[in-house]
């Protein structure tokens, strides 16, 4: 038993919960997940470690640090996989499904406002304002994984060598987060205990709920063990049913279509972007921006905004990434119906690949818990994704702040600078009011968000913004 388990006394453990019963709860995560996965997480904590006790810190914190080695987001395949330890593969589905579905319907209409709406020149101030404030948040994502995960010198230096691999060097995000495992690993193989800091999102308060106090307790699921053709069986009904879509789309429509290139960008992206919500949010925005051109950065930074004000995982603004690029290539379709498949063809291949990954992974993971090397390589990949996340914010704000921007290149340098005398003096103002609410005034992200969405309107009828 643990350190952490010790903590707390023996208490009774709660009664068992039916899936239908566990439905609710999830539906109750899921419209109170706003603000990103760090939020997200805080909430899934809050609810199912501290009220309802039906899984404890350690497992906890040990479920997370494997979902963030995934591709993908983090928060949605933490849910799934709680879902699975509770409930089997039902339960994965539920917790899973229900953590996309309010942000899914969310997204689509107002994807819909912003498709037909958004040139309105009050629209486009309502976003304007919005983005300024989409900076604050990403820096309090960064600020909350970052006081939970770097707590010791050899964490932080992981996180800053990241950040400079990332933004000034571009090197890819699997390199970085495998590189970060890989030091973790031998550090925790030689039982150095910088790397068995437990994790990056844990609870907030001192009081430690012991995984042999809550409804799941410290044994394995017997689930957790299977043979390995239900293994495999289990993974090639996942498998069909993400990439079965995108066969057809390749063979019926061809390599250049533009519901073929939505089908396999974010099919690749759910394989090869590693680190979080966050850090594939980094590496979409320059291939949908800078290669497909299917939306500019600032409409990157309007959907991010939509994203942040909906309930749900923060990744469901490739939904909005997706109808865009087919609203503007609809071919023989209609552009608001090619625009509606679109987004919701990039949702299929973004969160089906996420139930894969948690059924092939999830039942090798819980066998591993208590595996020192193990615990060290994921601790130092969350340290490695605070990096990941602030290549994030630097980019948005370079992208908010100044009308221009150009490619640094100088031997193994290459990265998007400023033109300095672009800045664009209302962005600045209202990013520099958005970092003082969040940070200096504690003001709740909702609010922030909405009192920037109405700055920037504002200074649209006084004509002095957009």
């Amino acid at each position: 038993m643990s350190v952490e388990e010790r903590s707390e006394p023996l208490v009774q453990r709660p009664a068992a919960v039916s899936l239908g019963e566990a439905f609710w709860v999830w539906l109750r995560i899921s419209l109170l997940s706003f603000g990103g996965p760090a939020g997200q997480i805080a909430v899934m904590h809050r609810i199912l470690v501290e009220e309802k006790r039906w899984i404890g810190e350690h497992r906890f914190l040990h479920a997370l640090n494997f979902c963030m080695v995934l591709p993908g987001p983090e928060a949605q395949q933490l849910a799934t996989y709680i879902g699975w330890l509770m409930h089997r593969t039902r339960g994965g589905i539920v917790a899973g499904g229900l953590f996309i579905l309010p942000g899914a319907v969310g997204i689509m209409v107002l994807s819909w406002i912003y498709a037909l709406y958004g040139a309105v020149g009050i629209v486009s101030a309502l976003f304007f304002g919005l983005k300024c404030a989409v900076l604050a948040v990403v820096l309090q994502a960064v600020i909350r994984i970052g006081s939970r995960a770097l707590k010791n010198v050899p964490m932080r230096v992981l996180a800053a060598v990241a950040f400079v691999l990332i933004f000034f060097c571009g090197v890819p995000f699997p390199i970085i987060i495998l590189g970060a495992g890989l030091v973790g690993y031998l550090a925790g193989r030689r039982g150095v205990s910088a790397f068995m800091v437990g994790g990056g999102h844990g609870a907030t308060n001192d009081k430690i709920v012991a995984d042999v106090n809550t409804l799941l307790g410290d044994e394995l699921p017997a689930h957790a063990t299977p043979t390995t053709k239900a293994t495999l069986c289990q993974a090639s009904v996942w498998l069909a049913l993400w990439l079965a879509p995108v066969a057809v789309l390749l063979l019926t429509l061809g390599g250049h279509d533009v519901f073929t290139q939505i089908a396999t960008f974010f099919s690749t992206m759910a394989v090869v972007t590693f680190g979080g919500a966050y850090a594939v949010l980094a590496y979409v925005a320059q291939q949908a921006v800078e290669h497909f051109h299917w939306l500019t950065a600032r409409e990157m930074l309007d959907g991010l905004g939509m994203a942040e004000t909906t309930p749900g995982p923060l990744i469901m603004v490739l939904q909005f990434v997706g109808f865009m690029g087919a609203f503007r290539n609809p071919g023989m379709l209609p552009p608001l119906l090619a625009g509606t498949l679109g987004g919701l063809l990039a949702t299929w291949v973004t969160f089906l690949p996420c139930f894969l990954w948690i059924s092939l992974g999830a039942p090798f993971v819980e066998r591993m818990r208590g595996n020192a090397a193990v615990t060290g390589a994921l601790s130092a990949i969350t340290a490695a994704v605070v990096g990941v996340i602030l290549n994030l914010a630097a980019w948005f704000a370079i992208h908010t702040i100044f009308h221009d921007v150009r490619r640094f290149v100088g031997g193994p340098l290459h990265f998007d600078m400023p033109v300095w005398n672009s800045v664009d003096p209302w962005a600045l103002a209202l990013t520099v009011l958005a970092i003082i609410a969040v940070f200096r005034l504690k003001i709740g992200m909702l609010a922030t968000l909405g009192a920037s969405s109405l700055a920037g309107v504002a200074l649209y009828l006084l004509g002095l913004a957009g």
